[in-house]
């Protein structure tokens, strides 16, 4: 599967892809991930994109870099990965949504009861 163009830049996408296989469980704490040349031809991605995309995740602590062996999710990753993306929700996406919830009439109650079904 390639990625998709959402007018994202690439490395954030695949940054993205990443962290939700963190978060689904495709990946654990002390997981290996994908070599950076897996992981660019399993996407179409070129792997300085790629090493991008993974120079971000440790960046901000997700994984963890052991010389020549490869990148593997750190340990607490899920959990920090977890709260970084709620605060991102709650603050960033969740005004937008429940401004257009407000413009078109939808009720949260509408939406918990079509969850139910």
């Amino acid at each position: 599967m390639t990625v998709s163009d959402s007018g994202e830049p690439v490395y954030l996408r695949l940054r993205n892809l990443l962290a939700a296989a963190i978060l689904e469980g495709d990946f654990v704490e002390g997981d290996q991930l994908p070599s950076v040349r897996a992981f660019a031809a399993e996407h179409g991605a070129n792997p300085l994109t790629v090493a991008k995309a993974y120079q971000s995740l440790q960046d901000d602590g997700y994984v963890t870099v052991r010389r020549g062996v490869g990148m593997f999710v750190a340990d607490g990753a899920l959990d920090q990965l977890r709260g970084d993306q709620r605060a991102q929700f709650l603050s960033e996406t969740w005004p937008r949504v429940r401004a257009q919830m407000q413009r078109l009439g939808i009720r949260p109650e509408t939406l918990l009861s079509r969850e139910a079904a």
